[in-house]
């Protein structure tokens, strides 16, 4: 088996949620959202377990953030909070790399979101019978061994279940999709200390996994 290999099949969606830790919005002096704030990213940019991220040759400011993930197991629209874990079938770590230049260059963050390989996943998806609360997780990113995010789930600003709700009120939600549920504070947006060639970035979500990614420049 490659030891890169996606752990994941390749979802329909992507969905990732912005400034849902409370720590992370006071570290870059926003207000709370009063809803989920929902964007995409491209499949394309799913890498797996050791595999590299690579950086734009025209990149600065390449970001890295821990997220747990949730993949959904079956077809839901217009679910409630109180069954919307019902819904989901696994769990992963996420890294939601994120490209700060072309993110604000742009106005909207598709594009600084989605460039290729920057989502890694894995190293597993963990059955939801081994998460007890999604909520009491403790969540970490390690920069070459430094640690540069430490929170945990309970700091959510909106749940599992209420970003499940509230996406599934107007976006049907299929077997396989993938939600990146936020990063909490100590991201280089905030810390000016972005990714480089060279650099090692381990996510660690507690009961979920380990996931380590190599950092270098992008082919020619």
């Amino acid at each position: 088996m490659d030891d890169h290999a996606l752990p994941i099949e390749r979802p329909g969606k992507i969905v990732c949620v912005g400034l849902n830790y409370r720590d992370h919005a006071n570290e870059a002096n926003l207000d709370l959202p009063t809803s989920p704030l929902l964007f995409a990213k491209w499949q394309t940019s799913l890498i797996g377990p050791g595999a590299a991220i690579e950086l734009p040759h025209t990149s600065t400011q390449v970001d890295y953030e821990a997220e747990l993930g949730v993949v959904i197991g079956r077809r839901v629209r217009g679910v409630g909070p109180d069954d919307a874990l019902d819904a989901v079938r696994r769990y992963i770590c996420v890294n939601e790399v994120s490209d700060r230049a072309m993110q604000f260059q742009d106005g909207q963050w598709t594009r600084g979101k989605s460039a290729d390989t920057f989502c890694p996943v894995g190293p597993r998806l963990v059955p939801t019978e081994e998460v007890a609360d999604p909520q009491t997780l403790r969540i970490r990113c390690l920069l070459n061994g430094q640690v540069v995010q430490d929170s945990t789930t309970a700091n959510m600003v909106f749940t599992v279940a209420q970003i499940i709700a509230y996406a599934s009120s107007t976006i049907t939600l299929e077997p396989g999709d993938l939600i990146a549920t936020g990063t909490p504070a100590g991201v280089g947006l905030a810390t000016g200390r972005y990714l480089q060639p060279g650099d090692e970035v381990r996510i660690e979500v507690e009961g979920v996994g380990t996931l380590t990614n190599p950092v270098r420049a992008a082919p020619a």
